[in-house]
């Protein structure tokens, strides 16, 4: 029986990528670095600092991984505040309130940074829904390493057998199997060119998994 919901948080709670594009490409900038799509795309649920460990090492950048990710930071911390580019996806909060008010645990397990993840909860006041956060910038190993998942699912107090995890990226959606959690990959527009094939499921709308449908998943 489904007693515990893990979400993501980029993709699936709110559209942080047109921010986080802009802060990306800002930063590539700064280092003078030309970062295709394919290269771009492949950075998708992968936290800061490893990404930016690949672009030191594929580039052979003077630059410490830090320093790149500080610069990112920077850009997105001005974005968030102020450019109007942000908001949740659509349906999330009737789903998160639905799974909420049925006494489903829930837990934000994302590889966005820990003030990032804060700044999002304060914004749309979600704090009241959730048990609690964990980012993968805080962990050894980030997506597709499932230790994020572990982790959370541990937090809730139940098995893993017992937990689902909402994703929208390949790295995301690997780290979940990998972590033997029934896994729903949310297919959207946000989030083009993923590999959704180890996924047990595949939506493109919320109403899709609200808890009626999803109570008897896991059975």
């Amino acid at each position: 029986m489904l007693k515990a919901v893990l979400f993501d948080m980029d993709g699936v709670i709110v559209d942080t990528e047109p921010l986080h594009r802009k802060a990306y490409f800002k930063m590539f900038a700064d280092v003078n670095i030309n970062v295709d799509e394919a290269l771009y795309t492949s950075f998708t649920g992968q936290s800061t600092i490893n990404i930016c460990k690949r672009l030191v090492e594929h580039f052979n950048l003077n630059e410490a991984p830090e320093y790149l990710m500080k610069r990112k930071r920077m850009h997105f911390k001005y974005l968030f505040e102020n450019d109007t580019d942000l908001q949740l996806i659509d349906g999330v909060l009737d789903l998160i309130k639905d799974y909420y008010s049925n006494g489903l645990k829930l837990v934000v397990a994302s590889s966005a940074s820990m003030p990032n993840i804060k700044r999002i909860f304060e914004r749309f006041d979600l704090d009241p829904y959730f048990m609690g956060k964990f980012s993968g910038a805080d962990l050894k190993k980030s997506k597709p390493h499932p230790e994020i998942f572990l982790k959370a699912a541990e937090h809730t107090g139940f098995k893993t057998s017992e937990c689902m995890v909402i994703e929208d990226s390949t790295n995301g959606i690997t780290a979940a199997h990998a972590a033997g959690i029934f896994c729903v990959a949310f297919k959207s527009v946000h989030s083009t060119g993923q590999d959704y094939s180890k996924a047990n499921m595949i939506i493109s709308d919320f109403k899709d998994i609200r808890f009626k449908t999803t109570s008897s998943l896991l059975n």
